[in-house]
């Protein structure tokens, strides 16, 4: 079962209509992220969300062109990072690598908003490779969090 499929399963089972519509219903924040590469993975995840979902979905891609709607949850803030407006690593000149910018966002989101020790934040991660494994090498490492609530493609092999 993909990892995709595994989500979809675990929160249509966690959640209904009601249930997001209580006054004591507890939101957990999601962090989703994607590229290019994934946009139709992101599209399937993001409509299996329950509407009352809440939290961050960082996509990069190559330039502007890309940037489109996405049918996020009212209550998701979705960001577009484009490359061709972005540079790379500090004093390089270097033009933004793929999934450097997604990092740089990512890393600064979670930093920001993971801070507490029982934080519960959903996380999927989506994109390419090389954002992938960074981002979920500062999660673990850096964060403490727990290498079995990162879901990433599994052909990655980051927890196995």
């Amino acid at each position: 079962m993909s990892t995709v499929d595994e989500r979809t399963q675990s929160v249509r089972t966690a959640h209904s209509a009601s249930a997001c519509r209580a006054a004591r219903h507890t939101r957990v924040q999601h962090l989703v992220t994607a590229d290019e590469q994934s946009l139709v993975d992101l599209e399937l995840l993001l409509a299996t969300l329950p509407i009352c979902s809440t939290g961050r979905v960082f996509v990069e891609v190559p330039d502007a062109r890309w940037v489109s709607d996405l049918a996020a949850p009212p209550r998701m803030v979705v960001t577009w990072l484009d490359r061709s407006a972005r540079t790379g690593d500090p004093g390089t000149g270097r033009s933004c690598a793929a999934g450097a910018a997604l990092t740089r966002a990512v890393t600064a989101w979670a930093d920001e908003m993971m801070c507490s020790e029982d934080d519960q934040t959903r996380i999927d991660l989506l994109g390419g490779y090389l954002g992938t494994a960074d981002i979920a090498d500062h999660l673990t490492d850096r964060l403490g969090v727990a290498p079995e609530r990162i879901h990433a493609p599994e052909r990655f092999g980051l927890f196995g």
